[in-house]
């Protein structure tokens, strides 16, 4: 089996996912999607005719969004018509699963050079809670079997059952938005970072929109519990709401709701992509890896809970590479809501220095289907700024999934 080496990652900016608000929201998805292909192609000097795949994680299917996105993106960024590209949707999962697929191809040998990635436009989702993809109430015997609320209750159920107080939350919230100015200020994402264009050729966007860092504690404690008002919102004439299906499988929980808007992540729109190449066609064509992809792994957890599964994903991913927790440097865990990268801390027992360093989804936004294409590039530039080896990425997903993935960085 050969290897999968990644040769170099791109994003765009984030911004904030709401009509007539964010930089980017007047945009086509497609755009976005062009804008990082564009760039992964110019700043490696391939043949796009020599792209095996395009495989991008996008999860709101719907609208300008459908339609495989990444094909589209790639005729509208220029591509060669042979290279091909998919679609796919693992909901928040589907940026690193891309990655991981696309790996998987160039280590079976069926491939030489694909890109993997995402993009999500958050300005393009609507807001009725009743139009949740997990109620279906034309399937009422998968409801039955496993109800699915609101990710925003199931974060506020974790913290219940899991006695992780707001305090603790909040002051994670903080910690991501201090991490992010600092980022930020030390110019750390600048080397993936692509300005986005509009049609006519002005910047659209060259700067994160969304951090604020200004938020302090005392900010977040005067905030209203976002999840509440949703979790008691009639879903259908039957009086169904998130919080009773949450009590048909955990009928004596109370949740205690603890999540809010600064403790969340936030609502954005953005995307990413990565290059990827085997060995034999990198050194043919002069292509110098940054990193090597050491071992990938999905699971799934309770979907009633539905943001549990990045523990034994990464647990998993470890036992793959034959590593423990203390050969990674670095790990991004996505900051889907604080008491998601709380307990994968807790549970764990890491070292908070080595967590989400450069701030995360609290503080930066995240853009569903690209997010975890995001985070890798992420992990990538930070380890190579601080001369580190080893890198762990996973996140929560919807449907209660996690993937993961490890990562060398190639010296």
């Amino acid at each position: 089996m050969t290897e999968a080496w990644i040769i170099d990652a791109c994003r765009t900016p984030r911004g904030i996912g709401k009509k007539g608000k964010g930089a980017l929201a007047h945009l086509h998805p497609q755009h976005l999607g062009s804008t990082v292909l564009k760039a992964l192609a110019e700043r490696n000097d391939i043949a796009t005719s020599d792209v095996d795949d395009i495989i991008f994680g996008t999860s709101w299917q719907r609208g300008t969004q459908g339609g495989d996105l990444a094909r589209m993106a790639a005729l509208d960024a220029g591509y060669d018509v042979r290279s091909s590209a998919v679609t796919l949707d693992r909901f928040c999962g589907s940026g690193i699963t891309s990655v991981n697929i696309a790996a998987a191809s160039i280590m079976s040998g069926m491939e030489d050079l694909v890109i993997a990635g995402g993009c999500e436009m958050m300005s393009l989702y609507g807001s009725d809670p009743s139009q949740s993809p997990f109620m279906d109430n034309d399937n009422l015997h998968l409801r039955e079997m496993h109800p699915q609320p609101h990710q925003g209750v199931c974060a506020d159920a974790i913290a219940t059952i899991e006695n992780i107080p707001r305090t603790a939350l909040d002051a994670l919230a903080i910690t991501s938005q201090e991490n992010a100015a600092a980022a930020i200020a030390g110019g750390y994402f600048a080397g993936s970072l692509i300005p986005v264009l509009n049609p006519d050729g002005s910047v659209a966007l060259d700067h994160e929109e969304f951090p604020r860092p200004e938020t302090t504690l005392e900010g977040l404690s005067a905030l209203k519990a976002s999840f509440e008002p949703i979790a008691d919102y009639p879903l259908d004439e039957q009086g169904t709401t998130y919080r009773k299906l949450v009590n048909q499988v955990y009928p004596d929980l109370k949740i205690n709701h603890v999540h809010h808007a600064g403790n969340s992540s936030g609502v954005v729109d953005g995307a990413a992509a990565l290059l990827l190449a085997s060995p034999e066609y990198a050194k043919a064509h002069g292509l110098k890896p940054r990193a090597r992809v050491v071992a990938m792994a999905n699971m799934g957890d309770s979907p009633t809970l539905m943001l549990n599964a990045p523990v034994p994903a990464a647990k998993k991913v470890l036992k793959k590479a034959g590593m423990s927790l203390a050969d990674i440097d670095l790990f991004e865990i996505n900051e889907a809501f604080a008491v998601v990268a709380e307990k994968f801390i807790r549970d764990l027992d890491l070292d908070r220095s080595i967590v989400n360093v450069n701030g995360g989804a609290m503080a930066l936004g995240h853009p569903i289907g690209g997010t975890g294409s995001v985070l890798i590039g992420t992990i990538l530039d930070e380890l190579e700024r601080r001369d580190q080896q080893f890198g762990l990425v996973t996140m929560c997903a919807a449907g209660g999934m996690a993937p993961a993935i490890i990562i060398e960085r190639v010296a």
